[in-house]
């Protein structure tokens, strides 16, 4: 069986390296050229010896996702589309900015966590992404653009897994694209630098902060259970205070000494006074009543879709709350909208493709992931 040398991180690299009888640094040789110089053929990897070359090319390949569409914004984001069988596709947003490059990566075709506003969850979960279909997207992304650009050197230096699916269900296949990710011989990214966003699976935000520590994103979007249990059904399973108590814990691993709180705005849902007051509540310390969670809020302004029954909330609304959380002591911003014109935005993107030549139509119809914070 022919291996995808994408699947492996480099610790799982060495150990295929020493099944063909290679010593680790062979591994490390293998690992640089595919990830750091972006080669597929083997007969490109002048320093690998002869004899190992010519064992790769009957037992493995550098075999990326097929990208069936690429659409440009004006405001400069790419949003490409991915076959990755059966009907299914993921997308990937690479969102451009003064100081940074930031692509937006999925983890899964579909998802299975059903949050009301989302329109991916709508859309139901069809599998989950392996290690290499995740590696091959910020692999396609970063070689591309460096050959758009005319460059060597590295475009993409902010990762989030905030594409289609809850990368927390898909744990096994994440870490080890995590590890290639932060490997200074594969992308050299920083650990503040690569986000995880979950809706709240308590027990992987444990085991995350033990393996593979990086900045965290926490969907929230409701201040209490009755509301979260509504909008997250995913709360009613792992609720508010266990969440609190999960994002208490992994900051005593976390490269950044915050959580980010996601908060989609919602009109007349959970965009009101008492709303914020009871977000404050939740996460500022109390005399006498615990501790608070270090944090900063991210307000996500909606965009609507049919199935959900829910709109967005006004601009001015969305000011009002954000300067009452402001005025309380939290960190807040609000998202600014990229790619609008591409349907690159938050919920937005296209997940499902049985038919190749009809893919443009169908991405206009299935908006289905929610693109979400971009961290600096």
């Amino acid at each position: 069986m022919t291996a995808n040398l994408l699947d492996f991180d480099l610790d799982g690299l060495a150990v295929f390296c020493e099944q063909l009888g290679e010593k680790r640094f062979r591994a490390t040789q293998l690992f640089r050229w595919i990830h750091q110089k972006g080669a597929q053929d083997f007969d490109q990897m002048s320093d690998l010896a002869k004899s190992l070359r010519e064992k790769l090319k009957t037992c493995a390949q550098v075999q990326p996702l097929t990208p069936i569409s690429r659409h440009d914004s004006a405001d400069g984001t790419i949003k490409w589309l991915f076959d990755v069988g059966h009907g299914d596709a993921v997308e990937t947003v690479f969102i451009p900015e003064d100081d940074r490059g930031t692509l937006c990566i999925s983890s899964q075709a579909g998802c299975a966590v059903g949050c009301r506003f989302c329109s991916t969850g709508h859309q139901g979960f069809s599998r989950n992404l392996t290690t290499g279909e995740i590696l091959s997207q910020l692999w396609f992304a970063e070689h591309t653009l460096r050959k758009q650009f005319n460059t060597t050197e590295r475009v993409i230096s902010n990762v989030v897994m905030m594409g289609m699916g809850e990368p927390l269900q898909n744990y096994s296949v994440l870490v080890p694209a995590l590890r290639a990710m932060l490997d200074d011989h594969g992308y050299g990214l920083s650990r503040r630098r690569v986000t995880v966003s979950t809706s709240g699976v308590v027990p992987m935000m444990d085991r995350l902060g033990e393996d593979c520590p990086v900045a965290l994103a926490v969907s929230l979007h409701a201040p209490t259970d009755a509301l979260r249990d509504n909008l997250v059904p995913l709360n009613r399973k792992y609720p508010l205070h266990e969440l609190m108590d999960a994002c208490r814990r992994y900051l005593a691993h976390a490269p950044r000494d915050f959580i980010t709180f996601e908060y989609c705005m919602l009109d007349g849902v959970n965009d009101q006074p008492e709303h914020a007051q009871a977000l404050i509540d939740l996460v500022k310390p109390k005399r006498g009543a615990g501790e608070g969670v270090s944090c900063k809020f991210n307000l996500i302004p909606f965009n609507p879709f049919p199935a959900s029954g829910l709109t967005r909330s006004s601009a001015a609304t969305v000011k009002a709350f954000a300067a009452q959380l402001s005025e309380a002591g939290i960190i807040t911003t609000v998202r600014k909208t990229r790619g609008d014109d591409i349907d690159a935005a938050c919920g937005q993107l296209a997940g499902d493709v049985k038919d190749r030549t009809d893919v443009d139509s169908r991405m206009a119809k299935q908006r289905v992931i929610a693109l979400k914070q971009v961290p600096s």
